[in-house]
């Protein structure tokens, strides 16, 4: 189960069901499209990975799923570095702003809702957010794989909170997204730091 209880896992009697390769292959291309915002690119990134290691047969082994989200989060990144190095920019000139930290969000929360909410946040933010709550890489990885100080890191995580929070609930208040889409304007007082 991840942090925010969206993905629930059914557990049958004896556990749950396998996962097929065509489970594993459309995790790739959300894990792409999340972090690139773009269905096309994040198609291409988990395509070439799917096909690199399906080469053997069908069969998808826990090493190679592993394995497949870490090449798939390089080559998503890679995909979008031009963005990432403008919007590291605006993050770093982000002035702070006292925002809650994900708040309830009432009602109930679908993949869609969350896919959606997520790729309205400008890139760094959002790298930094579907890396570290997400895919839970540590704090020196994401700047290792963002090119980025730590501390830049950690804003860019407060801001993609805050704007993900906003753009749930304003989903849930019947708001439109789109007009969610906005640059890096706030972040969480700098508590943790």
């Amino acid at each position: 189960m991840d942090n925010f209880g969206i993905v629930q896992l059914q557990q049958r009697e004896g556990g749950a069901p396998p996962r097929s390769a065509r489970d594993h292959a459309f995790d790739l291309y959300w894990l792409a499209l999340l972090i690139t915002g773009r269905s096309a690119v994040a198609l291409d990134v988990a395509a070439g990975v799917v096909e690199s290691r399906m080469a053997g047969g069908a069969f998808f082994s826990e090493w190679m799923a592993a394995w497949a989200r870490r090449v798939v989060i390089a080559k998503a990144i890679a995909s979008i570095r031009e963005d990432l190095a403008d919007s590291a920019l605006r993050t770093a000139a982000a002035r702070p702003e006292n925002a809650p930290l994900m708040r309830a969000v009432e009602g109930t929360l679908t993949k869609h809702d969350l896919e959606r909410a997520v790729v309205t946040i400008d890139a760094f933010p959002r790298c930094a957010l579907v890396l570290s709550i997400f895919e839970e890489v540590s704090m020196q990885d994401a700047a290792i794989l963002l090119d980025a100080d730590p501390a830049l890191i950690r804003k860019a995580q407060g801001i993609g909170l805050c704007n993900l929070t906003r753009n749930l609930s304003s989903a849930r208040n019947g708001r439109s997204m789109t007009a969610l889409a906005v640059a890096p304007q706030m972040e969480l007082p700098d508590a943790r730091a």
